[in-house]
């Protein structure tokens, strides 16, 4: 015994798929806001504001509000994802994963220094 869908419920399962696929993967790659700072994966300090409230850096989307601005986690390593951000928005004061902040010696080689 065979299931045979009808061609308009392929169609239905098709377009449930493509909503959920498509929904999961923005919500995994959508910064976190800013409101939620103890929920986002990185948490970042810039010496001077943003510029931008928005912005790719080191390969991860960042939300930006001030000083502070947030992301989800990245597939690099840390000290590249901090790397790409100082060279978008310039000197970071401090550098946190997953709530550890990045040791002194670490964030100064984030700097360039």
């Amino acid at each position: 015994m065979t299931l045979s869908i009808p061609r308009t419920g392929r169609l239905s399962i098709f377009a449930a798929a493509i909503a959920y696929t498509g929904l999961t993967f923005g919500t995994a790659i959508a910064p976190a806001p800013l409101a939620a700072q103890n929920g986002a994966y990185y948490t970042v300090t810039l010496a001077k504001p943003a510029d931008d409230n928005r912005a790719v850096a080191g390969g991860v989307a960042w939300a930006c509000e001030g000083t502070t601005c947030v992301a989800n986690k990245g597939t690099s390593r840390p000290m590249r994802i901090c790397r790409g951000l100082a060279r978008e928005f310039g000197e970071i004061e401090s550098f946190k994963t997953k709530g550890e902040e990045l040791a002194a010696d670490k964030l100064a080689k984030c700097n360039g220094k």
